[in-house]
């Protein structure tokens, strides 16, 4: 088994890569990676090109870099999410589990770089190929974020798990780096 986690993104470069943090050691994405590689799970959080204007081929040639398997563990986080579930729906790639945290499928209407990324039709078919999907949602997530989960799950089914307080799943809105629901589901 390995983890591959794509990170989202965010609205500017300035919030991707200040001088301490670059956008995949954020929010309790270092925390799950350190918890998955001490139980032996390799574990890999790419960073993607450019995130604050996501373009999905260039996320592709990126991610593409990584060895998905009938035994890989794939999490999105927020526009990683609609990234992944684009990829599985195009490559036709059998995996484990698809953990969406904070879907994103709904851009912004002057944002050419989001629509472009995010109007895509979901390959209802990917259900067959994913042993186990779950998304995250919370019940203090904007209403974009909660119509992009209704969307994703009415194509591709699987357990949707609402917390209380957690926003769309960044630290401020958390308060807490640690997300021991989110490894309690790759674990499981």
């Amino acid at each position: 088994m390995n983890c591959i986690i794509i990170h989202g993104c965010p609205s500017d470069e300035e919030k991707a890569m200040n001088s301490e943090t670059r956008t995949y050691d954020k929010h309790w994405i270092p925390w799950i990676k350190k918890e998955l590689s001490s139980k032996g799970i390799k574990t890999e959080t790419p960073l993607m090109p450019k995130p604050w204007k996501p373009d999905y081929n260039r996320f592709k040639c990126e991610f593409e870099k990584y060895k998905v398997t009938e035994d890989t563990v794939l999490v999105g986080h927020s526009c990683g999410s609609a990234f992944l579930v684009r990829w599985l729906g195009e490559t036709k790639q059998k995996i484990s589990k698809l953990i969406l945290v904070a879907p994103w499928k709904i851009p912004d209407k002057n944002d050419e770089d989001r629509i472009a990324f995010y109007t895509y039709l979901i390959d209802k078919t990917i259900k067959s190929r994913v042993k186990k999907i779950v998304m995250f949602t919370a019940d203090d997530e904007e209403d974009d974020g909660k119509k992009s989960v209704e969307i994703f799950h009415k194509s591709l089914g699987g357990k949707v798990i609402e917390l209380k307080g957690h926003g769309h799943y960044t630290l401020g809105d958390m308060g807490t780096e640690e997300f021991p629901e989110l490894l309690k589901e790759i674990l499981d």
